[in-house]
């Protein structure tokens, strides 16, 4: 029987909250992808600590080679030193990790800083079996890396207060397909257009049932992408009403609230609202889980901004 893993609220989740969604810059729509990508990635940082059978080769893509990581373990310098300090920790521990807001500030060079507040929850630590339950603040620089995802080149933890007990919640699910959703969104909102990237995060045998119409192979995917995906300047997409279901083995049923924003060539703002509900098949051992199926409902139909 299907479990509810989770179901998070748009602070909780999102970049801006839903109302911002409408009265969002420019500046910021056309920034959107990028603060996708690094969303992407921070997701990913949780995956070894919470299902450590994923390897420490997908901790370590995410990573410049001279990246530092500073916890109350000290500070780890480079690959080596972080590998070592991950591969040491027990293997009878269950970690979860609750991200609640997250801020993204990027500067002039495509270097970014993502803030993070999160709960951290801990299996193993206690000797009575109780859950260790902390209140972390993450400070992450990110570099540009090759394509649109960036490498985490800094990573500071900082624990907020005394640990308390706590019920344990897993949290691998909503980490792992958060990851999957930012990423998607990062690459269709890329204006470089490139369909390519999204063949990682499609199954050979896929299906999205787009308002736009059905497309059930990725040459469909690509067309889309160059032609009705590429009627705008920039656009971007806020999160909001997340839930994730376990439906089986490494399988898993999503549904998200999209709040869009695009810009059109004559540089007039668009909005539109929409309800996404994916069907999710995940390998821990790649990067990221895969899509197989997309539906999509049209809450608030595309219209110009403030009408």
């Amino acid at each position: 029987m299907s479990r509810l893993l989770t179901a998070l609220t748009a602070a909780a989740i999102a970049l801006t909250t839903t109302e911002g969604a409408a009265e969002m810059t420019p500046d910021e729509i056309r920034q959107g992808y990028r603060n996708h990508a690094a969303m992407a990635q921070y997701h990913r940082w949780y995956q070894v600590y919470e299902r450590p059978e994923g390897g420490i080769a997908n901790a370590l893509d995410i990573l410049t080679p001279d990246v530092t990581v500073t916890s109350g373990l000290g500070t780890a310098n480079g690959h080596e030193e972080y590998a070592a300090r991950v591969t040491q920790l027990p293997a009878t521990w269950n970690n979860a990790h609750h991200v609640g807001s997250t801020e993204i500030v990027h500067s002039e060079d495509g270097a970014m800083t993502l803030t993070a507040q999160i709960v951290y929850q801990n299996l193993g630590m206690l000797p009575d079996g109780a859950a260790r339950q902390a209140d972390l603040t993450y400070a992450v620089e990110l570099v540009p890396g090759e394509g649109v995802l960036p490498l985490l080149s800094s990573v500071v933890i900082t624990q907020n207060g005394e640990p308390v007990s706590g019920e344990f919640r897993d949290a691998y699910a909503e980490n792992r397909v958060l990851s999957l959703v930012h990423y998607w969104l990062a690459l269709i909102e890329d204006p470089a257009r490139d369909p390519e990237p999204v063949r990682e995060i499609l199954v050979d045998a896929f299906s999205l049932n787009f308002s736009s119409g059905a497309i059930t192979d990725f040459n469909g995917f690509a067309d889309w992408l160059a032609g009705p995906g590429s009627q705008i300047a920039a656009s971007t997409h806020v999160i909001s009403n997340f839930s994730v279901e376990e439906t089986g083995d490494n399988t898993y049923a999503m549904t998200v609230d999209f709040d869009w924003s695009g810009i059109l060539p004559d540089d007039s703002v668009m909005v539109a609202r929409t309800r996404h509900s994916w069907a999710v098949v995940n390998d821990p051992t790649e990067r990221f889980a895969r899509i197989k199926a997309v539906d999509v409902e049209v809450l608030e139909p595309f219209r110009p901004r403030g009408e």
